[in-house]
């Protein structure tokens, strides 16, 4: 797997699925974090930090084991988005060329 875009025979530009599992995984981490400390800083600021419950399954505000948690639930479904959509993406750019 190349960490570059590559070109295919049909001229597309295939999407590395490595690259992009870690580059997507790395920003939900990054957005997860940030959620955190916007709630310890401002907790009271009218932001519907439970959306973060309803989204990681098994996922408490404010408890360590929780914290730990969502962080590998958002780099583990941010792989999963990488690893469905990056070869449907590249099978449909192949197909339609």
């Amino acid at each position: 797997m190349s960490t570059s875009m590559t070109s295919a025979a049909g001229g597309y530009r295939r999407i590395p699925i490595a690259a992009f599992g870690l580059s997507l995984g790395l920003f939900f981490v990054i957005t997860y974090l940030l959620c955190i400390i916007g709630y310890l800083v401002a907790p009271g600021l009218p932001i519907a930090h439970n959306m973060l419950n309803m989204l990681l399954p098994g996922f408490e505000l404010l408890t360590l084991p929780s914290f730990f948690l969502g962080l590998g639930e958002s780099f583990g479904f941010a792989w999963y988005i990488a690893l469905v959509f990056g070869p449907l993406y590249n099978a449909v750019a192949a197909r339609i060329g």
